[in-house]
């Protein structure tokens, strides 16, 4: 549960009432005088938002409908600000639950990182269950620990329910580079063995080379239940899925503002959604439209290459189709895509500034890791933001009694937000147990604000990239 900004005290939330009467699904009125956006507000953003950026997967997307942007005044029972995986999450175990929602999106359906990621599903937290027991205690672990293999299962279920054709592929590795590193995965196996989870098998490295291709790894953990998806299929397939229920979905609809009350009213340029609650999952595209969750994040950014598809080189690399990441602080990742191009990733610019030679970043780390595969073509090259909290532990919590939010995945954000999706639905319809447990960790501003929380950052993470290149 979050200290709110109402003079600090704690508010208990608002679940709701299905007692009251309510408008069809996408119920319009002509907006009154009070309900109108300002002039300002009105004039603000162009009618059509930018497409998706260029990268491998906006050029192998799913055909999505036309999603026109809100115009008028619209009546539901939650409505969404953003259509990444935390709020196409949030709305589709809502809409299974019967009730009426309208997703707002900015831009286009997993336009921010949900279109842009590794693609990786992988369990737990950025700051792991051992790290959360010494700081937090053994009951918020527990709590924690019993949900951190969850959200992987929801993207699985999501997949086979809805049929959604995201090129899932199971298996997934975490790659040792030094002796320091294969201790630390024995003690990972150990401590996720602890909370239930064994479907693990730890590698030497020769078999850590045979499923690899790289002779880099002292050793690699492998994760049979983990696995790997196109992002942005994924993000569009539960978007259909949402709106086969009678969700509704508004493309091209900023938010300017979110006024408080019961009901809340969010305003976008040309029109408002009236609706009992607000869920805010804008996450590193939030901008600055509730300042307070902008002072306790940061966006980062991430870069990802996209090979010409390998033909029958894949196999050399890669035989069994496992994803993979590394051990190190700040990490590279690969795995193969459908049409057997190579996707890697790797890099952290803190701040979130768009590098002007991507391929300049991360093909020295592909070639590191792949010698054999050092003149291949790169034939895409993009970037996306991550949202980091001081923490390295999501933020979650209620700007206002009916105003839910979650934010600041830091970097681990593909499985956590389907299982915080559910959770926040969970404490909308009035079950917040699970919900209390995440609002309960403290979130902290980073020191110097936002001045110096980038350069404080950089310092800080240049450090643990110097003790991951001594090997120590």
């Amino acid at each position: 549960m979050d200290t709110t900004e109402h003079g600090g005290a704690r508010r208990r939330d608002q679940s709701l009432d299905r007692s009251e009467p309510h408008a069809p699904i996408g119920h319009r009125e002509a907006i009154g005088h009070d309900d109108r956006p300002r002039q300002s507000e009105r004039s603000e953003r162009s009618e059509r938002s930018e497409p998706h950026a260029p990268s491998f997967y906006a050029d192998s997307a799913l055909r999505q409908p036309a999603r026109p942007p809100l115009r008028g005044l619209t009546e539901a029972d939650v409505v969404v600000i953003g259509a990444g995986y935390t709020g196409l999450s949030s709305a589709l175990h809502l809409a299974e639950a019967g009730l009426r929602v309208v997703v707002l999106e900015a831009h286009r359906v997993g336009w921010g990182a949900s279109g842009r990621n590794g693609g990786q599903l992988v369990h737990s937290y950025s700051r792991d269950l051992d790290v959360i027991e010494a700081r937090h205690g053994a009951t918020t672990a527990k709590a924690l620990g019993e949900m951190a293999f969850e959200g992987a299962a929801i993207i699985k279920q999501r997949i086979r329910q809805y049929n959604i054709d995201c090129h899932f592929q199971p298996g997934g590795m975490f790659a040792a580079l030094n002796g320091r590193q294969v201790e630390g995965l024995e003690r990972h196996q150990a401590l996720w063995e602890r909370y239930g989870h064994r479907e693990l098998e730890l590698l030497d490295a020769s078999r850590t080379e045979a499923a690899t291709g790289s002779r880099r790894y002292a050793a690699a953990l492998l994760d049979r239940s983990s696995g790997h998806v196109h992002p942005l299929r994924l993000a569009q397939g539960q978007a259909l899925a949402l709106e086969s229920l009678g969700g509704v979905i508004h493309e091209d609809s900023p938010v300017v503002r979110i006024e408080r009350g019961d009901p809340a009213r969010v305003v976008t340029a040309q029109g408002v959604v009236r609706a009992r609650f607000v869920i805010v999952a804008g996450n590193a595209y939030l901008g600055n439209l509730e300042p307070q969750l902008a002072a306790r994040s940061m966006p980062c950014g991430t870069q990802v290459i996209a090979t010409e598809p390998l033909g029958a080189r894949w196999a050399e690399i890669l035989p069994d189709k496992l994803c993979v990441e590394d051990c190190n602080f700040l990490l590279d990742y690969f795995r193969l895509s459908a049409d057997r191009r190579l996707l890697y990733g790797g890099g952290v610019i803190y701040g979130a500034r768009d590098p002007a030679h991507i391929e300049s970043i991360v093909r020295p780390k592909l070639a590191k890791t792949f010698p054999q595969l050092r003149d291949v073509r790169i034939d895409y090259a993009w970037t996306g933001n991550f949202l980091l909290t001081l923490s390295r532990l999501p933020e979650v919590g209620r700007l206002a009694p009916n105003i839910y939010y979650s934010q600041g995945c830091s970097g681990h954000g593909v499985t956590f937000t389907h299982l915080i999706g559910r959770v926040l639905a969970e404490a909308i319809q009035g079950q917040a147990t699970r919900f209390d447990a995440f609002a309960d960790l403290p979130h902290y501003p980073f020191p110097g604000g936002r001045l110096l929380r980038v350069p404080l950052t950089a310092l800080g993470a240049f450090w643990y990239d110097l003790r991951d290149r001594l090997g120590r």
